[in-house]
Formats: C-alpha cells, structure tokens, sequence
C-alpha cells in the first residue's frame, strides 16, 4: 500500500471515531463539536484532549463551547464579544440605577438638615424633650444614611469586579485570537500588526529586521507520514524558533509552514547570525515519533532576511524578505540570503515561484 493510501485510511479511521464517539456521548454534529473531537482524538492538541477526557458522560453544550472558546478562539470571537457587550451594558446600568438611588438619598438626608436647621433656628426656647426628639430624628436619618452608602459601596465593589472579570475575558479572548492554535505562538493577524508598528518610528526603521522561514519539501512530508506528523514537526520548529531568541523578540507562524521572526537590536551581521544558528539547529534536530520510534528524516527550512531600513514599508519589507527567502529555496534550500546581497532586484520572477 502506497503512503498516500495509508494516510487516507488513516484520515477515515480518524473520522469514524469522531463520528462514534460524538453519537456515543450524544454531542450534537455542530462543525464547532466536531472540529473539538478531531482535534482530541487525533492526538494533536494534548491540552485539548485532556479537556475532552474530563467531560461529563453526557456533555452540554455549554460545556463544548466553552472548549471551544478556550482552544478555537478564532471560532468563537462574535459570541464573546458579544456576551461581554451585554455584561457591560447591564453591570453599566446596574451602577446608574445605583449612583441615581445614592442622590436620591443623600438629597433626602438634605433636606432632613435643612428642615431641622430650620426650625431650631425659629424657636427662642427649646424644651429638653424636644431636642431629645431632634437628636434621635438626626441619629436615625444619618445611620440610615451611613449604612445606605456602604450598601452602595459594597455594591460597587462588586460590580466593579465583575467588569474586571470580564475585563480579564476579554483581554483573554484578545490573546487566543492573536495566537496560533497549533503552535501557540503568534499568528498572522499579530504579525500584521507588529510588523506595521515597525515603521511607527524611526527607532524602529533603524534597528528592526524582518526573517521568513519555510519548511522545505513540506509537502513531501505530509503525502509521506500524514497531517498529524506534519502538524507535530510544526510545533517542534516553532518551539525552537521562540527558544532560539531573546523573550522580547517577536516569533510567529504566518501561513501553513512559514514562519517570520523581528529581530530587534541586531545589525545585519547579527540577524544573520541567529538565522544561520537557528537553520542549523533545525537541520540537526532528530523528528522521531515518541509512540513508534519512527524516524522521519532530517527536516530543513530555508531563509530570508530583510533589515527594515532597506525597506519603504511593513508590505515592502515582508516582499523583499520573501524574495530573499525565494532565492534561498531556488538556490538549494536549506540556506539563509540576505535581500541586501541579491545581485538582480529587477523583474517579477520570484512571484511565479510557489513554496513547497
């Protein structure tokens, strides 16, 4: 049986399971429920899995869609704004109702002064018994009026922590929607904005630059061992980018095997440098099944680098570090160009080139 075969007989397996298990658990067939038991079931988000394994018998569907939320942000972006819109419309309305309220009584507790103030004022002689009466009529007004506005306080309080918590949500939802499910690093949508910051300064003209990385042969990789293997040597290549630089640099994964790194505070010499560390490791890294022990091969990317002073803006920056990273692939792969180094800048050509 060729491996196109067997992957296929794998993806069906796959399919028949999920299909088994969501009709088992008597989870509805949603696309959203069924990407979660794919994901689960073919083993390629551990963390998920293990959220899928401690459900009930009998999940809800609040409960799916809160894995869904966790683990599939992308899917779920409307409805949590959604939900937070209306939270902070009502705590927000809530608070007005309250604060209106607190006036009322402060204005109550006012004119209880004024009237008192009043009438003490007209009187030349006060019996005893009377300022007895005044005294307890002032006593009980301001203990009402004290005790009120704690209730308001501690009202606020809460409130206030219940617009933190959904604060904290959405701030959450912020993250998962910039990150990239697969690999947990950043995705195309973070690296949009990051790259176009780049040129918010001239500080970050001068001291910026732009790496691509793509995996070579990918394709290969998948028709030969499957998704889920070549889902595995994506998130190893990406755990090794990000542990490969500082914390403070930026790494992300930009399409389905490319990678883009900005590197800041580094020369052109430096930028190449870590490149060129970050290519070898990666070549050097043995990709070996921990379940079979199967062994699939040497994996190699190829690289290109563009400072953003050679650039006129965050698109042309991104083009040029393609091209250099095109120049990589049509020289051999395996390999790092700088953009600065291309000998011909003139014509089209690499735009006819489409990455394996």
């Amino acid at each position: 049986m060729q491996p196109a075969a067997i992957q296929t007989e794998r993806s069906t397996d796959i399919a028949a399971t999920v299909v088994a298990t969501m009709r088992q658990l008597g989870v509805l067939g949603l696309p959203r429920n069924y990407e979660i038991f794919y994901e689960a079931l073919s083993g390629i988000n551990r963390e998920l899995s293990l959220a899928v394994v401690s459900l009930s018998n009998r999940p809800t569907q609040d409960e799916l869609d809160q894995i869904g939320r966790t683990f599939f942000a992308h899917n779920h972006g409307p409805s949590i704004v959604e939900h937070a819109r209306d939270v902070i419309a009502k705590e927000l309305e809530d608070v007005a109702l309250l604060l209106r309220s607190e006036r009322s009584h402060i204005e109550k507790y006012g004119r209880i002064l004024d009237e008192t103030s009043s009438g003490l004022s007209s009187r030349s002689l006060l019996s005893q018994d009377l300022l007895h009466k005044i005294a307890n009529a002032m006593a009980i007004a301001t203990n009402s009026t004290i005790d009120h506005g704690r209730q308001v306080a501690s009202t606020l309080s809460d409130k206030t922590a219940e617009l933190e918590s959904v604060k904290s949500k959405l701030e959450e939802y912020k993250r998962l929607a910039d990150t990239d499910p697969l690999t947990h690093i950043w995705n195309r949508r973070a690296f949009d904005k990051e790259i176009t910051r780049i040129y918010n300064s001239n500080k970050g003209i001068l001291f910026n630059a732009l790496i691509l990385a793509d995996i070579d042969r990918f394709k290969d990789i998948n028709d030969r061992y499957g998704h889920p293997v070549g889902d595995k040597i994506i998130q190893i290549i990406a755990d090794i980018l990000q542990t490969s630089i500082r914390g403070d640099m930026f790494v992300a994964r930009t399409g389905g095997e490319e990678f883009a790194l900005i590197i800041e505070g580094a020369s052109e010499d430096a930028t190449c440098e870590i490149a060129e560390r970050i290519r070898a490791l990666i070549e050097q890294t043995p990709f070996t099944s921990s379940q079979t022990g199967t062994n699939y091969g040497t994996v190699t990317v190829s690289m290109g680098i563009c400072m953003a002073s050679e650039a006129d803006g965050p698109e042309d920056l991104y083009t040029k570090a393609d091209r250099a990273l095109y120049r990589s692939k049509v020289s051999g792969r395996n390999r790092v160009t700088r953009h600065s180094t291309m000998a011909s800048r003139a014509g089209k050509s690499w735009l006819l080139y489409k990455k394996d």
